[in-house]
């Protein structure tokens, strides 16, 4: 095993996965829906742990936005949850990344190299009693996956995922080169205030042949406040006009992610070929247009493809 892998793994333990009672699927499930609601984000992202040789740490990021978490899909099994972000004085409206819960599921996509992602079935042994989240872009395509139990230590709601991989995000890609993956540790908590989401990532170039090389660690540390400061009318508004254009699209998706071997994207790392031409028919079908499924078939077709198989 990889050194920073196994000191993931290792957090993760002591995150209170050995010591974790058995898992109550209706309060987990209450858990995840608690996430839904309007919220002002503040996202800070900091380098910490320098691994590379003459590496220079990069400055400390920071940003934030006014948020609305909808719910989608709804089962006791099942929770999709739709990011929103709107801005405040202009009322403009951003589809923003979209998160997926399922309880024991039986697979997930894992992101094995550049816009690769490879579907694989979950170890039992992780998979006894937790709940993997899997993670998509702003046009539905996948992200990253993770697997944990929530856990209830001293009332706190907290959930834990394994170590997994995942592409640069985009705060990165449009500026770095010197690493083309992140292994993360990702968590959420349930707090008076809203929630939060804690990232423990480690910057890895993975290279062709196998090898590879550890940049920096990373802790990334969004924070999720409720607020009633902000109106959320036009992300509300957004969404009920364009529901029935995502779902096809997510549709397209699922027939790709729920089943090997995964998919491989035909884009630039930035996606905009997909994104653009989505948000744009996302626009017609707000203003009155019928979707488009034959052009959402057409974008498919030449940008997506199975994952090659290993």
């Amino acid at each position: 095993m990889k050194p920073f892998a196994a000191s993931l793994l290792l957090f993760a333990a002591q995150g209170g996965h050995a010591s974790a009672a058995p898992a109550d699927v209706a309060r987990d499930h209450a858990s995840i829906l608690a996430m839904q609601g309007q919220y002002t984000v503040d996202f800070a992202f900091d380098e910490t742990v320098l691994l590379k040789p003459d590496y220079q740490r990069a400055p400390a990021m920071r940003s934030g936005g006014n948020e609305v978490v909808v719910v989608v899909e709804d089962t006791p099994t099942r929770i999709v949850l739709q990011h929103l972000l709107v801005d405040a004085k202009s009322g403009h409206v951003t589809k923003h990344w979209r998160q997926d819960w399922r309880y024991q599921a039986p697979s997930r996509f894992e992101f094995t190299a550049d816009q690769t992602w490879q579907v694989r079935s979950i170890a039992v042994a992780l998979n006894r009693g937790a709940w993997t989240q899997c993670v998509f872009e702003v046009s539905d395509a996948p992200r990253y996956c993770g697997t944990g139990p929530w856990h209830y230590d001293n009332g706190v709601a907290s959930w834990t995922s394994d170590q997994g991989w995942r592409p640069l995000p985009r705060r990165e890609y449009t500026r770095r080169s010197d690493y083309n993956a992140l292994a993360m540790v990702n968590r959420h908590t349930i707090t008076p205030a809203g929630w939060t989401h804690e990232q423990f990532n480690t910057k890895v170039l993975r290279n062709a042949d196998g090898s590879q090389v550890q940049i920096a660690r990373e802790f990334g540390f969004n924070d999720y406040a409720r607020t009633r400061e902000v109106d959320f009318t036009p992300a509300l508004d957004y969404w009920k006009a364009t529901a029935a254009f995502w779902a096809n699209v997510r549709q397209h998706w699922a027939g790709l992610l729920d089943r090997a071997p995964g998919v491989h994207l035909k884009t630039k790392l930035d996606g905009m070929a997909m994104i653009v031409p989505l948000f744009e028919q996302a626009e017609a079908v707000q203003g009155g247009a019928a979707v488009d499924v034959a052009g959402i078939d057409g974008l498919f077709a030449r940008y997506v493809e199975p994952a090659p198989t290993k």
